[in-house]
């Protein structure tokens, strides 16, 4: 192949890869626009719960309510968090029921579901961000309590309403896990994969496992009962792994971790709820992905 005709193929590859990448981040954006995570004044489409949706009117901006490019919370595993979080010891977890059949060993509650739990405690205004739309980290022209609609408990306050499901609460007890072992255990860096029926609790999955830069990734295949994919993708149900920095006492090893996000993508519209696999079109698809019997 001529200089030319080499130069002409490579500027018409990166060309597909900037328009495959611009679809990629367009669907993105779509789906949080349609959805009640946009807070903005662009938000359009009904509330979670069949009322009106939560619409601030302080500003247009999409991505502003949960990320920030400078000045993000680091206490979260979640990318530039722009909101403040509540202390771990606030919050009551399922494992305090003291019932027999939850086998697993638990962190404090962390990783990404501190995040979700920003907004969904009920504890902290929607709009309590770190670095508010505009320069700077406090914006004299940004005011809080501006809301309308249905979900929210008053426009003066600007918190989740108490009486709505998407308001969790602290007390954590009433509510699916989070921060547990996967399979009640067993798992870890030297043992990544077991064979379903072989974890603590054998009555889960198989989980897949990759190691990109020396930190193991693990996640449930939606589609292994019928072979999968092999890959991790926001489809699958996504486990986080926890070390012995931010683990429970005594752990020792790299260990999947089932969190808010393993069965919600934030940022998806795919499915109901943010689910990452339909409950619907295979009726509890998404519970029977890792509960097996």
């Amino acid at each position: 192949m001529k200089e030319n005709q080499r130069g002409k193929a490579l500027k018409k590859g990166l060309m597909l890869i900037g328009v495959l990448c611009s679809l990629s981040a367009g669907n993105v954006m779509a789906g949080i626009a349609e959805s009640v995570h946009n807070l903005g004044l662009t938000g359009t489409g009904p509330s979670a719960n069949g009322g009106t949706r939560n619409q601030f009117s302080g500003t247009a901006e999409i991505c502003v309510f949960c990320h920030t490019p400078h000045g993000g919370n680091s206490a979260a595993a979640v990318p530039l968090w722009n909101r403040n979080l509540n202390t771990p010891s606030a919050y009551s977890t399922y494992d305090q029921l003291g019932t027999s059949t939850f086998d697993a060993k638990v962190a404090d509650v962390g990783s990404v579901s501190i995040g979700c739990l920003s907004c969904h405690d009920g504890t902290m205004a929607i709009d309590n961000m770190i670095n508010e739309p505009g320069s700077g980290a406090v914006n004299s022209s940004f005011s809080q309590g501006s809301w309308s609609g249905s979900d929210i408990q008053s426009s003066s306050d600007g918190r989740l309403a108490s009486g709505i499901v998407q308001n969790l609460g602290e007390d954590l007890t009433n509510d699916h896990p989070i921060g547990m072992q996967f399979a009640g255990g067993g798992i870890s860096a030297s043992r990544p994969s077991l064979p379903q029926g072989e974890t603590n609790d054998p009555d889960f999955a198989e989980v897949n496992y990759k190691i990109k830069d020396g930190r193991f990734l693990w996640w449930v295949e939606r589609d292994w009962r019928t072979g999968g994919d092999g890959e991790r993708t926001k489809r699958d149900v996504v486990l986080y792994t926890r070390d012995g920095s931010n683990g429970y006492s005594g752990q020792s090893e790299q260990e999947p971790f089932v969190e808010c996000a393993s069965c919600h993508d934030p940022h998806s519209t795919e499915n109901p709820t943010f689910l990452r696999i339909s409950n619907t079109e295979t009726p509890s698809g998404l519970c029977l992905t890792c509960h097996v019997k």
